[in-house]
């Protein structure tokens, strides 16, 4: 590695000796590779002049003629290079151009003997040198961790496969924007550096101000402030942004992740869950052509409805664990661990039930692979969600499950300021006994609720975890273009 880049620094000074400067500012380019690829048979001919830009892939130099392949953005074309035809003194740049150099071609298109579609060059310039040489294309970037840590070789090196990951994340957003717009919502921005977290169960990362002189927190959610809005008179609000979340790394989480969350007035839980089915089922259709989407092998079918499984009918029938029958947090750990299941001890009553849920899913069984939601979630884990109208204990609360994996979060939305208090009360409780994911008391909030809010409903909704499935990817990582990583060995030493 050391050696080739050597050599191509030595190339480098080569140019500048000749007066080239091998980062020149201005480019000119007529047409894409792949608008040329299109239309060739109508553009082709010796009496039309067309200006392409890109990336060497190939370079085979053969006296006084040469072939190349260069590569921009939306394709790949072969360049023949004839000294006759550029001069004597810029053919010989071709001694000093190397794999990954990216260069200016301008000439006609023709088709070679063999049927190759080809760029006929009578004009060459550089316009940017490398220093460092591209991944072996015949071996390809094999090694997941560095594919990860250097997305720029990754892209190099895997070409269409790793862009359309990224194409059909940014087409599902699109399609997402394009559905709520057209139900009418309106999109916001709110803080992302906040006084006070609040919204999720997490622990959050912190910052400080050095002109205001205090500490900040990224947020966990971004939910309290969609409340607020709902309270100044905004009826549908969504919002697609960052969160942040100071929590461990495995193939669904991030520190740092994508979601929407968006608010409506005057609608409860039964009336998200109908949205969401629906959203969902839409993207699928603009984005992959159909309801229907493979994910790890399963065939998943997005169509609405869903079924809906009561989450506390769902842990007995996938665990064996009847949470009915055990009504405190001790008799629940004993039944737990007498079923091989591991109990945290800093844990209340309703995040064991949540560990149950999530011991469920980590089964594997086919019905839950498919989409579906949870609905009716218990109280204590639920702090900003209103009880339910027909099941003590239980709240208006559910999530969607597709492929096994957790995608949201939703709620008929707690718009009682006085049961409010008294859920975050509980939960500073709960810190007190070591739940440092527990939330914390929010009185801005608070007084923003006694102003009034409106009957509400709300979801969040993961955008990694939804590209993932869309674009068949088992690791939250492979659809983040630069994922938080741990630190190389070097970088540890």
């Amino acid at each position: 590695m050391a050696e080739e880049r050597d050599i191509r620094i030595q190339h480098l000074e080569a140019l500048r000796k000749l007066g080239i400067n091998p980062y020149p500012n201005a480019v000119e380019r007529t047409h894409s590779i792949a608008d040329v690829i299109k239309d060739f048979d109508t553009l082709a001919g010796p009496d039309k002049s067309y200006t392409l830009v890109g990336r060497i892939r190939l370079l085979r130099e053969m006296g006084k003629a040469s072939f190349a392949q260069i590569e921009d953005g939306t394709g790949r074309i072969q360049v023949y290079i004839r000294i006759n035809d550029i001069g004597a003194d810029t053919y010989q740049l071709l001694k000093l151009l190397d794999l990954g150099d990216f260069i200016q071609v301008s000439g006609f298109l023709f088709y070679t003997r063999t049927g190759e579609k080809t760029l006929h060059v009578q004009s060459l310039r550089v316009l940017s040198k490398s220093l460092r040489p591209l991944p072996e294309k015949y071996h390809g970037l094999e090694d997941r961790d560095t594919r990860q840590r250097k997305r720029y070789l990754d892209l190099i090196a895997n070409g269409d496969e790793i862009k359309n990951i990224f194409v059909t994340r940014s087409r599902m957003i699109t399609a997402m924007r394009q559905f709520l717009d057209n139900e009418h919502f309106v999109e916001v921005e709110t803080p992302i550096l906040q006084p006070l977290y609040g919204g999720a169960n997490a622990r959050p990362f912190t910052t400080h101000h050095n002109t205001l002189d205090r500490d900040l927190f990224l947020r966990i959610a971004i939910e309290l402030y969609h409340k607020r809005l709902l309270v100044g008179g905004f009826e549908r609000v969504y919002e697609i942004g960052r969160n942040f979340r100071n929590e461990g790394i495995d193939r669904s989480h991030n520190p740092e992740f994508t979601m929407i969350e968006f608010y409506m007035a005057y609608a409860d839980y039964n009336h998200t869950m109908a949205l969401v089915e629906n959203m969902l089922a839409f993207i699928a259709q603009q984005v992959k052509g159909s309801t229907h989407i493979t994910y790890q092998e399963t065939d998943i079918d997005l169509a609405p409805p869903w079924k809906r499984y009561p989450l506390l009918d769902a842990i007995h029938q996938f665990t064996g664990i009847d949470v009915r029958k055990y009504p405190d947090r001790d008799s629940l750990a004993a039944e737990m661990r007498a079923r091989h299941f591991e109990v945290d001890p800093r844990l209340g009553y309703g995040r064991l039930i949540d560990d149950l849920k999530s011991a469920m899913f980590r089964q594997g069984h086919p019905e839950l692979r498919q989409a579906l939601f949870l609905v009716d979630y218990p109280e204590d884990v639920s702090p900003l969600t209103k009880q339910h109208r027909s099941l003590p204990g239980l709240v208006e609360r559910f999530q969607p499950f597709i492929g096994g994996l957790e995608c949201g979060n939703a709620y008929t939305e707690l718009n009682d300021p006085l049961d409010q208090r008294a859920r975050f009360e509980d939960q500073a409780r709960q810190r007190a006994q070591g739940d440092d994911e527990a939330q914390v008391l929010d009185e801005d909030f608070l007084e923003a609720l006694e102003v009034g809010m409106p009957p509400t409903s709300g979801v969040g909704l993961g955008i990694d975890r939804l590209a993932m499935l869309l674009a068949n990817q088992e690791s939250i990582r492979d659809v983040i273009l630069f994922p938080t990583m741990r630190k190389t060995a070097e970088e540890q030493s």
